[in-house]
């Protein structure tokens, strides 16, 4: 592609020309709501399996998404019966097994299964059922009507209960959640921006897995239901499925911001420390709602409630996804385009200070953003490029003048006599 105003050559995926800085894309706006994961699919949508499975979308997303449709089938009609153990254990595994065989059909932890594994998924269930059954036997049991910390039944919200449920465990539950994902994307082979999201959403619905079988360890062992097809298949529905999609993407964003853009994992930068405020907001927001709900009176209509207020939550954590991924495989374009250039063969490639894109060679601004590269620190701007040596025959290199390797208080006179004269000599050769 040629910049239309100096006529350079650029790659495909440039926005700015990195010769004049001209905007290629002012009146074609098609790449930037073309989704990079599925061209056919625009940026601001709210696909579920190329968002949070973006590795295998262009395979087999069919697969996925029948995969849990059936689970969701399976898990609601048994809770319409009132075969409530049946639903409840559907509903917790349901999605973190599809994301388990999600991740070993795309071989995301290269033929190191139990490492990933534990730390991605074990790690994360182990630390939210002990965090799980302590905040729930402070709280009480009752997840879908309002309870004191004591257990009893409450007329109203309590303070003491509301900051509990929609603050502690929310801000908590978010570190415990961070911890497998981070420890992976420090590691060189893991620290590609999509690793550190589906890390992030592994370690989300397993999370979101424990919180459901310590939260409902009583519908779990308590044998067959009264039938209240409404209540238990919303219940159901707002537990297995809603809140494990929420957990996962929100906690999937703050680990792609850990991971970032550019060579090697970004670590704990302003934009990882806001992709958690992000990920706590959301999770601060469905917990108080489903708090709140609780007190609507009719135990059906507060979870209904819930699970509308969930989706809602849901909905805007895919789009952020969605826009974060879309800006990681921009990148990556931008970088191999570099590479097959022959820029940074040798590890120096460049990369903007602002928008952390490749830069091209010799670039005078970035072909992403249009920043200037020269207003950037000078630590982030391109270094010039080696002057080759001469390569006509009988022409050799030339000369470096010795060093400077006079100990401090030598005769300075002395000194430049003898430069002088080595370049005396190099005009005689010449």
């Amino acid at each position: 592609m040629d910049c239309p105003r100096c006529r350079a050559q650029l790659p495909e995926v440039a926005h700015f020309c990195h010769v004049c800085g001209q905007d290629l894309r002012a009146g074609d706006a098609g790449r930037r709501k073309s989704f990079a994961v599925q061209p056919d699919e625009p940026v601001a949508s709210f696909a579920l399996i190329s968002s949070i499975m973006p590795r295998g979308a262009g395979q087999r997303p069919q697969t996925y998404r029948a995969a849990l449709t059936i689970a969701l089938v399976v898990a609601l009609v048994a809770a319409i019966f009132g075969a409530m153990p049946i639903a409840v254990l559907v509903a917790a595994f349901a999605i973190p097994v599809v994301y388990i065989v999600y991740l070993y059909d795309v071989n995301l932890w290269e033929d190191e299964p139990v490492p990933v594994t534990a730390l991605a998924f074990l790690l994360t269930g182990v630390l939210a059922l002990l965090f799980t059954a302590l905040w729930t036997f402070l709280r009480g049991p009752i997840p879908f009507a309002p309870a004191g910390l004591d257990g009893t039944i409450s007329a109203a919200p309590r303070l003491g209960t509301f900051l509990l449920v929609a603050v502690l465990v929310p801000v908590v539950g978010e570190a415990i959640r961070q911890v497998g994902p981070v420890m992976l994307a420090r590691r060189p082979r893991f620290d590609d921006l999509m690793d550190g999201l589906t890390f992030g959403v592994v370690s989300g619905v397993a999370y979101s897995c424990f919180d459901t079988l310590v939260r409902h360890w009583d519908l779990l062992t308590g044998g067959l239901q009264n039938p209240d097809a409404g209540l238990w298949a919303s219940l159901i529905f707002l537990e297995g499925f809603v809140k494990p999609l929420i957990m996962g993407t929100a906690t999937g964003i703050a680990c792609a911001e850990f991971s970032g853009l550019g060579r090697g994992y970004d670590g704990f930068t302003p934009r990882y420390f806001r992709g958690i405020a992000e990920a706590v907001l959301a999770n601060v927001a469905y917990q108080a709602g489903t708090y709140l709900f609780s007190f609507v009176g009719n135990p059906t209509l507060a979870v209904v409630l819930s699970a509308l207020w969930g989706l809602v939550i849901l909905g805007v954590l895919i789009l952020r996804v969605r826009n974060v991924l879309h800006v990681g495989l921009m990148e990556a374009a931008l970088e191999r385009s570099a590479r097959e250039q022959g820029i940074g063969e040798d590890g120096d490639l460049q990369f903007c200070a602002r928008c952390e894109m490749p830069l091209q060679d010799h670039a005078a601004f970035c072909t992403a953003c249009g920043t200037a590269v020269r207003v950037q620190p000078k630590s982030h701007q391109p270094r010039a490029a080696k002057p080759a040596p001469a390569m006509a025959a009988g022409v050799a290199a030339p000369a470096t003048p010795p060093e400077d390797t006079s100990p401090p208080g030598a005769d300075v006179a002395a000194e430049h006599q003898a430069r002088d004269q080595f370049y005396d000599d190099e005009e005689g050769r010449s």
